[in-house]
């Protein structure tokens, strides 16, 4: 396949002069459009991570206009698709020319936008998946350890596996159970990687002295769970976990608490995240938990508009009406980092001098510092994967109807402050 970076490889070997002087001028100096691509589930079964997207981009592009920097967005819509992710990446890279391409939110869009990058020699940044999924998932042989290189174009930051396996026990800790979990894992990038028998959650949720009953992989977008609550049942489950994407976590719990199967907790990643989701559930929602990679109460900073935590998740209320939500850190800090090397990078549409430039990152964020310098993450995936913090969270009901996402342990970032203790789901 003629790529772009192959056919920029052979007009480059074929002696092409680019300028006068036979040498390309940085791009700022010639003023022109730097073109940065974002792709993100905007519509479909996982639009909660992309609610946060249009006060990011409002605020980015005002940003850059008080900066005097020419910087165009390119935005692109995943539809929740793999397929259709990797589509829009090329679409960005071959017909809009972008230079730097951001991309957010699970898997299903990460790693089809990463792997279409790495192949067009573009530099892409990349966030709101773990790791692991991420970096594994793109190796040609997952299963084979000996197998697996690092990227020369992708940077990715967030937490991984091990974090969440931390957390989650360190909550359970706090209740009193039979130390019995139920896993919830799709047949997606996500739930493969969580459900690994070898190198998923359960080996780490059984260090910590919890057994994993595992009764296989669903389809996403099921619609009976039966065959898994009764699983949980006969193994009497007094925790549910996993990793679920939204409208298949709402089924679930319905039809578990229909059919009188009610855990003490229930935590589970993806599904729970936003306050729209567990709004949908009604009062059922109270004392449901999750991983917390991001809120109001972080004791952060953006390195671009100088907001805290608690000044960016209440400017999202103002401009949408709309509770705060998680992504909205990462998205934002996304832009952040992408601003920063734009302003480091000798000549920003230089593809190897983007990657490098990268590579060199050292930034305090509003999600924490991202720095690609190995700290925290196993030699194989060092070159790539810069770790953010992780604490554990629980949704409280409130007497108006409404959800505040409580943070109920913080071992993990003890200088993330916590609000509560964990409860018992009633």
């Amino acid at each position: 396949m003629i790529t772009r970076r192959r056919l920029i490889q052979s007009t480059a070997a074929s002696g092409l002069v680019l300028g006068a002087s036979g040498l390309a001028m940085p791009a700022l100096a010639q003023n022109r459009a730097i073109k940065i691509g974002y792709v993100s589930p905007q519509t479909g079964p996982l639009a909660g991570f992309a609610e946060a997207d249009a006060y990011t981009l409002n605020m980015f592009t005002r940003r850059m206009a008080e900066e005097g920097l020419n910087v165009e967005v390119v935005v692109k819509d995943s539809q929740s698709n793999p397929n259709r992710a990797a589509d829009v990446a090329q679409e960005a890279i071959i017909s809009d020319e972008v230079h730097l391409m951001l991309v957010a939110s699970t898997p299903e869009t990460t790693n089809p936008v990463a792997t279409v990058c790495e192949n067009e020699g573009i530099p892409v940044i990349s966030t709101k998946a773990p790791w692991q999924p991420f970096f594994i998932g793109q190796q040609g042989n997952p299963g084979n350890p000996e197998s697996w290189r690092p990227f020369d174009f992708a940077f990715h930051y967030f937490w991984g596996l091990e974090d969440v396996i931390a957390v989650f026990t360190n909550m359970w800790n706090q209740l009193d159970t039979n130390m019995q979990v139920g896993g919830l894992f799709p047949n997606d990038a996500d739930g493969n990687a969580w459900g690994d028998p070898e190198v998923g959650v359960a080996p780490g949720f059984a260090a910590a002295g919890y057994t994993t009953v595992d009764p296989g992989r669903y389809q996403n977008l099921s619609d009976d769970f039966s065959a898994q609550i009764n699983a949980f049942r006969q193994a009497n489950a007094e925790i549910v976990t996993g990793v679920v994407i939204p409208p298949d976590f709402t089924t679930f719990w319905n039809q578990a608490r229909q059919q009188g199967f009610i855990p003490k907790a229930a935590t589970v990643a993806k599904a729970i995240l936003f306050p729209q989701a567990v709004e949908a559930l009604g009062e059922n929602g109270h004392n449901l938990s999750s991983e917390v990679w991001w809120s109001r109460n972080h004791p952060f900073t953006s390195s671009l508009t100088g907001e805290s935590a608690a000044d960016l998740a209440d400017g999202f209320t103002e401009f949408s009406g709309r509770p705060w939500t998680q992504p909205i850190g990462f998205v934002h800090s996304l832009f952040e980092v992408a601003t920063d090397v734009i302003k480091r990078a000798d000549d920003p549409t230089d593809p190897e001098g983007v990657a490098e430039t990268i590579a060199a990152t050292n930034l305090n964020t509003i999600v924490g510092r991202v720095a690609w310098n190995g700290e925290g993450v196993p030699p194989f995936a060092a070159q790539n994967v810069c770790k953010t913090p992780l604490v554990g969270g629980q949704w409280r009901r409130q007497d108006d109807g409404s959800y505040d996402l409580t943070i109920v342990d913080n071992q993990t970032a003890p200088d993330i402050p916590t609000g509560g203790q964990m409860e018992e789901i009633s």
